[in-house]
């Protein structure tokens, strides 16, 4: 943390920041976000289905 002192003696803390990370095309298309994304349909159209299927 850097810390900086003012004229009048107050101390003001400031908070690293954490280092930024490129995404690449290659890392956005991996298989477990495919995985998530095909459960999550699979979800939705079997939510679908049971809510027509209630009377």
């Amino acid at each position: 943390m850097a810390v900086t002192r003012e004229s009048q003696g107050r101390l003001n803390v400031f908070a690293d920041e954490p280092r930024i990370e490129i995404l690449t095309k290659e890392s956005s298309g991996n298989k477990g976000s495919w995985l998530f994304t095909l459960a999550g349909v699979i979800l939705v159209i079997g939510l679908i289905a049971y809510s027509l299927t209630i009377k």
